[in-house]
């Protein structure tokens, strides 16, 4: 595959594929799986919130999973405050994933208030959101979505908050300290960690076995005659892949994670001539720079690049500037919303991803691209073809 620096009529970013981590490499045996922050703090909301209306304890609690899947959770402590104010706190097992929040006692306070309904608040060791661009208000607590609404449902099972209003916080007594192994503090995430997860299970996306099941799963596609692999970031950009092209076999569908290169690599090994790439904003953005390994640690979002496919379509030097300095990847997405002019540099963005991969695999194959918004569900722009999967 190519890499270094391009000339002549492939000129273009040059292209990389960082090594793994150190913490990442092979294991002699199979990964285990783990539990985001987001479930473990749901587990003790609802500790929590259980020992605030019975007045007992609670060695175990189950919690529901975005999936609906049920599992349940040790309770280290649990505790009454003072009447009518209750503490209990869940351990984080991350897994075999390198995560620096492994072991962290992810705490949940709850308490009545006097009007009804649930109050969130992020306490000590939860980050403060300081600048825009991470989908969460700027001021608030760094708790993501899906874990908010876990947690809105742990404790809705236990009171109904349409009759009777609870305040709960979150916090994490080591957690600032845990955030400066984080990027955190860069993004705008200031005293602690964020409480994260999405379909609340920890599953070790970058490591060397992770790899090695993406290779698996091209050479599978490839045995069973795929006519393309479509490479997808996760679980969300794998649904919506699944709903934009429903006339493919699900052999064809890998959840990539940060191993682009090696799924190329592999489709050029067993003749898989067709590739669609579909992604949120920030990991288009690390490919568009020429990035084939995104790992976080390897690679961080170049907003240079979005940039220039500011200028490129035509956005003012001023708005340009703007996207050069946003803080995130969705920071710029949003700049380019609210200048109306997402909808001509997504599709830019898609191009440059295209000709990336095809370069990588030095035009062996053809590659299509798709960006998908924050939910993985809604296309926001594709580059096709016109002979292509995509519509």
């Amino acid at each position: 595959m190519s890499e270094g620096p391009e000339h002549g009529p492939d000129q273009g970013p040059e292209l990389r594929e960082p090594d793994l981590p150190r913490t990442a490499k092979q294991r002699p045996k199979a990964l285990r799986t783990g539990w985001t922050t987001g479930t473990c703090a749901s587990a003790a909301a609802r500790a929590a919130a259980l020992h605030l209306v019975t007045g007992e304890p609670q060695p175990w609690v189950e919690v529901a999973l975005p999936s609906g899947r049920r599992v349940t959770f040790a309770v280290e402590r649990s505790a009454e405050l003072r009447p009518g104010r209750t503490e209990a706190v869940v351990v984080k097992d991350a897994g075999d994933d390198p995560d620096v929040t492994h072991g962290s006692h992810l705490t949940a306070t709850v308490s009545w208030r006097s009007e009804p309904g649930l109050e969130l608040h992020g306490g000590v060791g939860v980050g403060v959101v300081t600048r825009p661009g991470l989908g969460l208000e700027v001021g608030g607590p760094a708790i993501n979505p899906v874990p908010r609404a876990m947690i809105s449902q742990a404790v809705g099972e236990v009171v109904d908050v349409a009759e009777r209003g609870v305040d709960v916080t979150i916090s994490v007594p080591d957690g600032e300290k845990r955030a400066r192994k984080t990027t955190n503090a860069r993004l705008g995430i200031l005293g602690g960690i964020s409480i994260l997860g999405t379909t609340g299970i920890v599953r070790p996306f970058s490591t060397a076995s992770w790899r090695a099941s993406v290779e698996q799963a091209v050479s599978v596609a490839a045995a069973q005659g795929a006519p393309a692999v479509v490479l997808c970031t996760g679980g969300r950009t794998e649904k919506g892949a699944m709903e934009l092209l429903p006339g493919l076999p699900p052999v064809c569908f890998i959840e990539v994670g940060d191993f682009t290169g090696a799924a190329l690599r592999r489709a050029v090994e067993h003749g898989v001539d067709r590739v669609v790439f579909v992604g949120m904003v920030g990991k288009l953005t690390k490919l568009a720079s020429g990035v084939l390994m995104t790992h976080y640690t390897r690679s961080k979002v170049d907003t240079s690049v979005l940039a220039d496919v500011t200028r490129a379509v035509g956005g003012a030097d001023a708005l340009a500037a703007e996207v050069a300095a946003a803080n995130t990847a969705r920071h710029a997405y949003e700049l380019w919303d609210a200048a109306g002019l997402l909808q001509s540099a997504a599709p830019e963005l898609c191009r440059r991803v295209v000709d990336v991969l095809e370069r990588f695999t030095d035009r062996r194959i053809t590659a299509e691209a798709a960006m998908v918004d924050f939910t993985g569900r809604t296309v926001v722009a594709l580059c096709s073809d016109g002979g292509g999967l995509l519509p």
